[in-house]
């Protein structure tokens, strides 16, 4: 596997915590559910209903799914009467989604 030189290297050294933090960020986006949810969320905000059939999990999971994604401050979430609406809380998470999905096609076609 060849890797290149990244275009845009993080401007300084990342300390224990960045890495820590990064590795934290990456673990929660190893799970295809909560990817899935993420890459729903990059389209704009949504609900359960809307998000459970984007991912095809079943409501319990997507749920469940979503609080951890919310305790780790990966979505936010506001109230809509009941509904309780879900959203990515900046720019940076869905490049990152938007670029695992597009090495991911990269892979694949080198197959």
């Amino acid at each position: 596997m060849h890797l290149s030189a990244a275009h845009h290297a993080h401007p300084r050294k990342p300390g224990e915590e960045q890495f820590a933090l990064a590795a934290e960020l990456l673990s929660l986006l190893g799970d295809r559910t909560r990817l899935a949810l993420l890459y729903a969320l990059t389209g704009g905000e949504a609900d359960v209903t809307t998000l459970t059939e984007a991912c095809g999990a079943a409501r319990p999971a997507v749920s469940q799914h979503l609080a951890r994604l919310r305790l780790a401050g990966l979505v936010d979430t506001r109230k809509e009467g009941r509904r309780v609406i879900y959203s990515l809380p900046h720019g940076h998470l869905r490049r990152l989604v938007e670029e695992a999905l597009r090495t991911a096609d990269h892979r694949l076609a080198e197959r």
